[in-house]
């Protein structure tokens, strides 16, 4: 027979531990847990706690620069691409399309 130690936890945690527990006893579901986290651990080597799907304030900003400069280069190219074979804009829909890239070509500068 194993020692028995007593684990003080918060009242929440207890609650959540019997919603998810199913048949397992509280101390049984809890060593799940924590072989499961170290077997992580071991497995991609990255400590307990850091998550792949977390994106920071700076990486998110970043991307939403690339994005805007890709569409900035989508509109450009294309525009250009029109003017190239000689056609001018006909439409309402290519003239807002222009004065958005404008715009943005502005902001950009700034």
């Amino acid at each position: 027979m194993s020692e028995k130690r007593m684990l003080v936890v918060d009242a929440d945690l207890v609650r959540k531990i019997d919603e998810n527990r199913g048949e397992l006893s509280r101390s049984e579901f809890i060593d799940l847990l924590i072989e499961g986290q170290l077997r992580e651990k071991g497995e991609n080597g990255k400590q307990s706690g850091q998550r792949d799907d977390v994106v920071t304030r700076e990486e998110f900003v970043q991307f939403q620069e690339g994005a805007k400069e890709l569409l900035r280069s989508f509109l450009d190219f294309f525009i250009n691409y029109g003017l190239e074979l000689g056609r001018e804009p006909r439409d309402e829909e290519f003239e807002q399309l222009s004065r958005k890239l404008r715009t943005l070509a502005r902001s950009h500068r700034d």
